[in-house]
């Protein structure tokens, strides 16, 4: 058994024991006693000290950190930069863009009056033509036979006349010897031989003229734009043959918003540019209409080029009507304008702060608007105040 307060020491090396003599016990008996030999003395190496790099490390980055901080104040609360303007005075000219296209000053189209088929085409498309010039002509059989039919019958209203007129002459001739109820009827048949020749000459003249519809002719001089016309073809009144216009006088043919409609007048002036040319004409304003479509909200508009062009029918024209030009007044952004419940607004800068100021504007589609109150020559306006409020600290960008 272990021996109790024995010193143990652990080493690698084996342990080795020296016989020591028996020491008796308290029963007299001898045990043999066994101490065992002294450990090694156990070398002990101190530990090197750890590299502490590391929070050289985590110390410099802290620093550039906070450094970071103390430049850019996040808690701080952040002043914008806005681009800004002096409000000066000078010429404005408020122009609307319209797209119309090319058509002549005027046109018709040409129908028959009558029902009938299409015998004869005169003239083709392109051609140019004088007025009454006849264009067209339909069958004329079964109108020819009611004229004739109607001469037939004046024919008969005349004879007839002719008997009554002498009848009656016959009967005044008597004077006395003739009854008085023998010289009334012969007048009476006089009268109504005299009113028959009047109708079958009405009718003879209403069979001619319904004779000459079979026939159509130019309204008036102009060339023939369309033609819709094939012989054979069974018309009536409903059916457009062509279409005559005077291509000496084109106009551009416009429609204008009924927002902007009490801003056009005639004569105002204009700029034309055809599509597919570089060239800017002249222009006016020759036809307002005096009534906006229900439909589409529109406003027919007219407009006429200083001078003569030519170009075909239904081109595409971009247009600029002047309708107002002021040789000074006072402009903004529409970026700059705040519009709320109570009016419109903008911001100026005062002392390093945005501050509202009320101002009045005439509406218009453009990137600029023009302020007739509100602003004065050298205020300085924000140029865009989207997401600014009154009273907030603001810079001006460089």
């Amino acid at each position: 058994m272990p021996v109790s307060g024995q010193d143990t020491a652990i080493s690698g090396a084996p342990k080795t024991t020296k016989p020591q003599p028996a020491a008796p016990d308290k029963t007299g008996q001898t045990l043999p006693l066994v101490v065992p030999s002294p450990a090694p003395f156990a070398t002990q190496v101190a530990p090197k000290p750890a590299r502490r790099w590391w929070l050289w490390a985590l110390g410099g980055a802290l620093a550039v950190a906070f450094g970071g901080a103390l430049y850019l104040q996040p808690w701080a609360a952040k002043v914008p930069a806005v681009a800004v303007e002096t409000v000066i005075l000078g010429p404005v000219t408020r122009v609307l863009a319209v797209n119309g296209r090319i058509a002549t000053q005027w046109s018709v189209d040409i129908r028959p009056l009558v029902s009938g088929v299409l015998l004869d085409v005169l003239v083709a498309e392109g051609d140019v033509v004088k007025p009454a010039q006849v264009l067209m002509q339909l069958d004329t059989a079964t109108q020819q036979a009611v004229v004739r039919q109607a001469v037939a019958g004046l024919d008969t209203a005349l004879a007839a006349q002719q008997a009554a007129i002498a009848t009656h002459a016959r009967t005044q001739a008597l004077g006395t010897n003739a009854a008085r109820v023998a010289l009334e009827n012969a007048a009476r048949a006089e009268l109504q031989a005299d009113q028959e020749v009047a109708r079958m000459t009405a009718l003879l003249e209403q069979s001619q003229i319904q004779l000459d519809r079979f026939t159509l002719r130019a309204p008036k001089a102009g060339t023939v734009l369309t033609m819709q016309a094939d012989l054979g073809q069974n018309v009536d009144p409903a059916t457009v043959l062509m279409t005559i216009g005077d291509l000496n006088h084109l106009v551009v043919e416009t429609s204008v918003d009924e927002a902007y409609a009490t801003q056009i007048r005639k004569d105002q002036p204009a700029s034309l540019q055809l599509s597919g040319e570089t060239l800017v004409r002249a222009g006016r304003v020759s036809f307002v209409s005096q009534r906006v479509d229900a439909d589409t909200g529109g406003l027919a508009v007219k407009l006429a080029p200083d001078a003569a062009l030519s170009a075909p029918i239904g081109l595409t024209v971009t247009a600029n009507i002047t309708v107002d030009d002021r040789a000074s007044a006072i402009t903004v952004p529409r970026a700059a304008l705040i519009r709320s419940a109570t009016g419109d607004g903008v911001l100026v800068v005062a002392d390093g702060r945005a501050k509202t100021r009320a101002v009045t504007v005439i509406e218009w589609p453009a990137e600029r608007l023009i302020v007739t109150d509100g602003l004065n020559a050298g205020d300085v306006v924000i140029a865009d105040a989207t997401g600014l409020t009154d009273g907030q600290a603001i810079k001006v960008a460089p």
